[in-house]
């Protein structure tokens, strides 16, 4: 399902807040990345970050199924989501 820029960046945006939300998953996040809280609500707008962020969540099959069952939307919305941001288009290597 190809999703509209927007409805990609909303669905970062939530994916966000639920990551905020979550205490022991938002250290990792910070400390792998070296954001700080003000840099992330400076960049809650930037595309970019907001790929980074669904990239994160992405990373482990737990996080995935945590963040979308949180925010009731099925599994592959996360990576449609991340198809519909910068850096996110689908490499063909054939």
């Amino acid at each position: 399902m190809a999703l509209t820029r927007n409805a990609a960046e909303t669905i970062a945006i939530e994916t966000l807040t639920w990551l905020v939300g979550n205490e022991d998953l938002l250290p990792v996040f910070l400390g792998s990345t070296g954001a700080s809280a003000a840099d992330m609500r400076s960049a809650v707008d930037n595309p970019d970050f907001l790929g980074s962020v669904l990239d994160f969540i992405m990373m482990d099959d737990a996080w995935v199924i945590a963040c979308c069952d949180a925010q009731r939307i099925p599994y592959e919305r996360l990576a449609e989501a991340r198809m519909g941001l910068p850096g996110g288009e689908q490499r063909h290597w054939t």
